[in-house]
């Protein structure tokens, strides 16, 4: 399942991150591939473990999790401390598999990654190429969004990251662990949770059709997460 999550930040919110982007040290973006992903990324990226990508992350997540929409799509457990990348003269990331283990060193945490998710800091226009590329059930589908708006997909997908010829593409990049391992599981719980909150819209929150399709919610959550 792909979700696009709009105006995660505003645009108040992106140009402050991009201030503090803007005047950082960008490092070579292989230092943090693996083996195989060395030989087709090609963009730079913060260290992350300095004081500005610690300070940017937190802001970041922070915001997610307050954020009832990601909540629901992505039932969090743990979440890679978000990332920060740079495509530009031609940079671009080949096709490949984002690994299924990350360890957080100075967390000391071991993060499985059910989902990805990219975090455009970029407007679409500043930039040629770029596209997110994520293959999926229904083929290939490329993703370009708004400064401020999150893709969310299966970190099971093989993607890519086209070539940028023209600007300079900014975003973050991140990973979750969520309660919820199965991805039709997770899927399923994310449609019954957005239909109770559009019926909750319409309808009283005392209605009896509401309490019921709410308790189904909780009780599959009970039998699938893990926590």
């Amino acid at each position: 399942m792909l979700i696009i999550i709009e105006n995660v930040l505003d645009k108040a919110g992106v140009q402050a991150l991009r201030e503090r982007l803007d005047q950082a040290e960008w490092v070579d973006g292989k230092a943090s591939a693996g083996s195989v992903s060395q030989a087709v990324k090609r963009n730079r990226q913060l260290d992350q473990n300095s004081d500005t990508a610690i300070a940017l992350g937190n802001h970041i997540l922070g915001i997610l999790g307050r954020h009832p929409t990601f909540i629901s799509a992505a039932l969090p457990q743990k979440i890679y401390p978000p990332m920060f990348n740079n495509y530009a003269g031609g940079g671009t990331y080949g096709a490949h598999i984002d690994s299924a283990i990350m360890h957080v060193d100075r967390a000391n945490m071991t993060v499985r990654t059910d989902l990805s998710a990219t975090l455009f800091l970029t407007e679409p226009e500043d930039y040629d190429g770029g596209e997110l590329v994520i293959e999926t059930s229904y083929g290939a589908q490329a993703v370009k969004l708004a400064a401020g708006d999150l893709v969310l997909y299966p970190a099971t997908s093989l993607h890519q990251v086209t070539p940028v010829t023209r600007g300079a593409r900014i975003s973050s990049f991140f990973w979750i662990q969520s309660m919820v391992q199965d991805g039709a599981r997770r899927e399923m719980l994310y449609d019954l949770d957005s239909t109770i909150q559009q019926l909750r819209q319409e309808h009283d929150d005392n209605d009896p059709r509401l309490n019921s399709l709410t308790g189904i919610y909780h009780n599959l959550m009970r039998q699938w997460a893990v926590v």
